[in-house]
């Protein structure tokens, strides 16, 4: 990705990563939209994966990073959103594959579980990469958004290709 513009949110125990990601992405020359929070204080995580979510839906930013303890809560919020596809990295392969192969466009990551000297790789890793468009790549993304509007439709599991076994 070439510098553009990155939405970046947490909630508390990923504020401090948070900010020093943001320093870090400005260093590189990419535009920062903070959606928060901007103190310390407790914050219930899935208002800030739908920010950041709404603000790359919106055309507001590109790519988008997620910040809580483990990276998890953020990372099932922010796909509850049709389009968006995050991704739970804790290493520099699975960062940029997670956009080369799926198409990722947030970044989760666990503030108590990646240490602070890997982190600035992983980000770079992941705003980096491209996606590879090969057929295959293409196929299985366009099934997840099959999917995506299959279950907003309300059609769901009623339409799965796939028999129980």
């Amino acid at each position: 990705m070439a510098n553009g513009s990155v939405a970046i949110g947490s909630d508390h125990a990923g504020f401090s990563l948070k900010g020093h990601i943001a320093i870090y992405l400005k260093g590189l020359g990419y535009e920062i939209l903070d959606v928060g929070p901007h103190t310390g204080d407790p914050v219930d995580f899935p208002d800030y994966a739908e920010a950041v979510g709404q603000a790359i839906l919106a055309g507001e930013a590109k790519r988008g990073v997620l910040i809580c303890g483990s990276g998890v809560g953020v990372s099932i919020a922010a796909n509850k959103m049709p389009g968006i596809r995050a991704a739970l990295c804790h290493d520099i392969y699975s960062a940029h594959q997670s956009v080369e192969h799926d198409d990722a466009n947030v970044l989760a990551l666990g503030a108590q579980v990646v240490g602070p000297a890997v982190v600035p790789e992983l980000v770079k890793a992941f705003l980096e990469a491209s996606f590879s468009g090969k057929e295959n790549h293409r196929r299985r993304v366009d099934k997840i958004k099959a999917m995506e509007k299959r279950f907003a439709d309300g059609l769901g599991i009623c339409q799965s290709k796939l028999s129980p076994s």
